[in-house]
């Protein structure tokens, strides 16, 4: 008996455990989980995350921005001529033995390049790089909407890469001004171009770094603060437009960083605050107004603080002070750290550099230096390049030279072996030319060391002459006479 109960109990528990084993398969049969190893786990219970509650990293919807912009960025078409040697490759040999008129018979070819261009105004200005349409001979401007336009340049600057176009039409779509200060790494932004000819193209990406300098332009006072983007920018979105997600200019797309060419993941703009400023210049004064401290900068990195025993690394370090500059008068000294420019925190060279290069010959402005470990500010009267205070004219009177301009001739590229210059074509008896012996049909190759292409290129380096506080006004000029005789005059432009 007691073993029948035995097994009657045994039975009935073995029982009690294969009804509960069952019952635990068929419940979570259905709610089984598979973790990275594949083994089989009991779902853990989980909700999703309230994202009501949860902060949001923004709006991602490029929609908005994408069409208020697309229409208004333009494809730019250049075509400028360049002289290729017949014949031989080399013709220094004959430079040599011979002197320049003896130089290999050249051929003009035309080059074509292409970049992108913002309209900013209804009326029919364009910004884009200088380096689109730099030594260009014609320029075309085609709209989104297919309609094309002959573009002339209303002026350029080489220091930000920066050039204003215009064509004539009114109605226009265009894209207005954002704040490129109020810029946040991280902030998403839209890239809208014609890369590779694939006219009105948009990427999109974020902002990766501000007040980038990766020494790109060949500029005596460039200004290299750029907007570090991932956005996808290639070849011809240069001059193109960099929007945030309310379809507001931030930035003129300029440059990328690639071993191949084409993008890997770095573009930079230059940003809105310096495009207005070169803008607002150009058009009222034809040139830019470019104002000056008069130091020699450098950034500081560890060893160098480690060397000079510098305790910042914020801010740029003064090496050198130019004498009777707007910082020496303001008693700026070698060895100070710039850390601040009427209220704004500069950082790096970069950062000085743009925050100066927002005013004009003349401003004044306050800047916080470091000296010997103790914060000073200092009031600065800024200057012109050459050392004045006023603001640089684009109104010269090319008449004083007494003689008549034009672009040199194909026939004279070849026959001379030049590919830039301007012929003087008449010279009166009452001007400074005459005075100085010039005579009609002389080519100018260069004046103060810089090409000449044309009379607006004379006109540009009279402007910068005259503009210099100094008394000795000199157009040094050098060139060569259709029979081949080489000539250097001196043009005394002063009164």
């Amino acid at each position: 008996m007691k073993k029948n109960r035995f097994f009657q109990i045994a039975g009935i528990i073995a029982l009690v455990i294969l009804v509960t084993i069952g019952t635990n398969y068929v419940i979570n049969r259905n709610n089984k989980a598979i973790n990275h190893e594949g083994f089989l786990f009991d779902r853990i219970p989980a909700s999703y995350a309230n994202f009501k509650n949860a902060a949001r990293a923004g709006d991602t919807d490029f929609t908005v921005a994408a069409e208020l912009t697309v229409n208004a960025v333009v494809h730019v078409k250049v075509k400028s001529q360049v002289m290729r040697p017949r014949g031989f490759g080399d013709d220094s040999i004959f430079e040599y033995f011979f002197g320049p008129q003896f130089r290999q018979p050249q051929q003009p070819q035309y080059r074509e390049g292409a970049g992108s261009g913002v309209i900013i105004s209804a009326d029919g200005y364009i910004v884009t790089n200088n380096h689109v349409i730099d030594n260009s001979k014609e320029i075309e401007v085609v709209l989104n909407n297919k309609r094309n336009y002959t573009a002339t340049v209303v002026g350029a600057d080489p220091n930000t890469d920066i050039a204003l176009l215009k064509i004539e039409e009114s109605n226009l779509p265009f894209i207005i001004f954002g704040n490129s200060d109020s810029l946040k790494v991280g902030e998403w932004v839209l890239a809208v171009g014609n890369p590779f000819n694939l006219t009105s193209t948009v990427t999109a990406g974020i902002v990766s770094a501000k007040a980038r300098n990766i020494n790109i332009l060949d500029a005596a006072m460039k200004i290299e603060s750029f907007i570090q983007t991932d956005a996808a920018v290639n070849p011809g979105n240069s001059g193109g437009a960099l929007v945030n997600t309310r379809g507001e200019l931030i930035g003129i797309n300029t440059a990328i960083a690639s071993q191949t060419g084409t993008y890997a993941g770095y573009a930079f703009a230059v940003p809105s605050a310096i495009v207005q400023k070169v803008v607002a210049d150009l058009r009222q004064y034809g040139v830019v107004q470019r104002a000056v401290l008069g130091v020699e900068i450098r950034d500081i990195d560890g060893e160098f603080a480690k060397e000079k025993k510098i305790k910042t690394f914020a801010g740029a370090y003064v090496a050198n002070v130019l004498e009777n500059s707007a910082a020496a008068n303001a008693g700026v000294k070698s060895g100070d750290i710039i850390t601040n420019v009427n209220g704004v925190d500069v950082k790096s060279v970069a950062q000085l550099q743009e925050q100066v290069g927002r005013y004009r010959p003349g401003d004044k402005v306050t800047i916080d230096i470091i000296r010997n470990d103790k914060k000073q500010t200092l009031n600065v009267e800024l200057k012109n390049r050459q050392g004045g205070v006023g603001l640089v004219s684009s109104d010269v009177d090319i008449d004083v030279l007494g003689a008549t301009f034009k672009e040199i001739d194909n026939k004279i590229k070849e026959k001379f072996g030049v590919d830039y210059g301007v012929e003087v074509k008449s010279v009166n008896s009452r001007g400074k030319f005459n005075a100085a012996g010039i005579k009609s049909g002389y080519v100018i190759l260069k004046i103060n060391n810089m090409r000449m292409n044309s009379e607006k290129d004379i006109e540009m380096i009279m402007r910068s002459v005259m503009d210099n506080d100094d008394k000795n006004k000199v157009l040094w000029i050098s060139g060569f006479y259709q029979n081949g005789k080489t000539a250097y005059y001196a043009v005394d432009l002063n009164e």
